[in-house]
C-alpha cells in the first residue's frame, strides 16, 4: 500500500521564504522611516534633480547634443539654442558660480549645482564672480559672440561628475526614439 502524500507546502508561506522576505524589506533603503530613496534613471539622474528648466525664455534649439564615441571623439557636448525676444541668459537651476571670465576669446559661466552636475553657458558676458549665489531663474548673464556658437547663439551644457551629458535629461527627458519603415517598403 502506498504511504499517503502531503499537501505540498507554498513556497511563499514556507518559514525559510517567509524569513527571507522579512530580511529583504528591512534591508531596503527607508524601509524603517517609511522613506522611499530617489529612483535615479538609467543616466543616474534622480527625480529631484529635473527641477530644471531652460536658460532662455524663447528659443530655437539650432544643434542638438551629440555623444562622442569616447572622452577625445567629436560630438556636441551640449544644446545650441537661438534666442527669440530677449538674449537673457538665466540659470537653470540654483548653484553658485564656479567660474565667469575669458577662456580662448569668448565668455563662459560655470554654474556648480551640486551632486555633480556643473552647467557651462557660453558664448555670455556676466557681472557674476566665482562664488555667486544663484537661484533657478535668476537672469545670469547676455549672449554675446565668440566660439564654436553661431553668432548670437547659446551653447548649453551640462557635466555630471565631470562627464557631458545631454542638458534634456535635465528639461524633461530625451525625445523617445521611433522607428520609421525602411527600405521602400511597398503596404
Amino acid at each position: 500500500m502506498p504511504s499517503p502524500r502531503r499537501a505540498p507546502v507554498s513556497r511563499w508561506r514556507s518559514p525559510t521564504a517567509l524569513l527571507s522576505i522579512a530580511v529583504l524589506v528591512v534591508g531596503l533603503p527607508g524601509a524603517a522611516t517609511g522613506a522611499v530613496p530617489p529612483k535615479p534613471d538609467a543616466q543616474g539622474i534622480e527625480a529631484g534633480q529635473r527641477d530644471w528648466r531652460w536658460p532662455l525664455d524663447g528659443f530655437r534649439i539650432t544643434e542638438h547634443y551629440v555623444q562622442p564615441a569616447h572622452p577625445y571623439g567629436t560630438g556636441h557636448r551640449g544644446i545650441d539654442l537661438s534666442p527669440v525676444g530677449a538674449a537673457t541668459v538665466m540659470t537653470p537651476a540654483s548653484g553658485v558660480v564656479a567660474f565667469s571670465g575669458q577662456v580662448a576669446g569668448r565668455g563662459i559661466l560655470t554654474i556648480d549645482h551640486g551632486d555633480g552636475l556643473v552647467t557651462t553657458l557660453e558664448p555670455v558676458t556676466s557681472e557674476l564672480g566665482p562664488g555667486d549665489p544663484v537661484e533657478r531663474g535668476d537672469v545670469v548673464a547676455t549672449i554675446t559672440v565668440g566660439g564654436h556658437s553661431r553668432p548670437g547663439e547659446l551653447h548649453f551644457g551640462v557635466r555630471r561628475d565631470g562627464e557631458y551629458i545631454n542638458p534634456l535629461l535635465l528639461l524633461g527627458g530625451v525625445p523617445r526614439a521611433v522607428l520609421l519603415p525602411c527600405c521602400g517598403a511597398v503596404g
